[in-house]
């Protein structure tokens, strides 16, 4: 049976989980939860692991909350400089933007028409000639 999908990133253990019996020279009895109730209970030593740590220090899954919807906004803190580049037809005005919370080599461009709509506070009233 294979324990969950395979790939670069799933994890390569499961557990820690408590040795009931040895069974022959190689073969070990595992006290598995009922939601492995499909696996066999007898592992050879060869796909066991050490457990090395305090038990104690294990934290239960069941107390544990995760936010369902986890979020992260960016905070514009200035404008650095502003360029146009030219492509064959148009024209593209783009501003580099300071995040907060990246240091001043993180800054990025931005386009600026999109930056206006979204963070008009971020850029001074043009004074009109009359």
């Amino acid at each position: 049976m294979r324990f969950g999908n395979k790939g670069k990133l799933s994890p390569r253990y499961m557990g820690p989980y408590q040795i009931l019996k040895r069974v022959g020279k190689v073969a070990y009895e595992l006290d598995l939860p009922n939601e492995l109730a499909p696996v066999h209970p007898m592992f050879h030593v060869s796909m066991l692991k050490k457990c090395i740590g305090d038990p104690a220090s294990i934290i239960p899954l069941e107390g544990l909350g995760v936010d369902e919807s986890p979020s992260y906004e960016e905070v514009r803190v200035e404008i650095l400089d502003r360029q146009v580049n030219r492509l064959r037809n148009k024209e593209i005005a783009s501003v580099k933007v300071l995040w907060r919370n990246h240091l001043f080599e993180g800054a990025a461009w931005e386009a600026e028409a999109d930056m206006k709509s979204r963070y008009p506070h971020l850029f001074p009233a043009t004074p009109t000639l009359d």
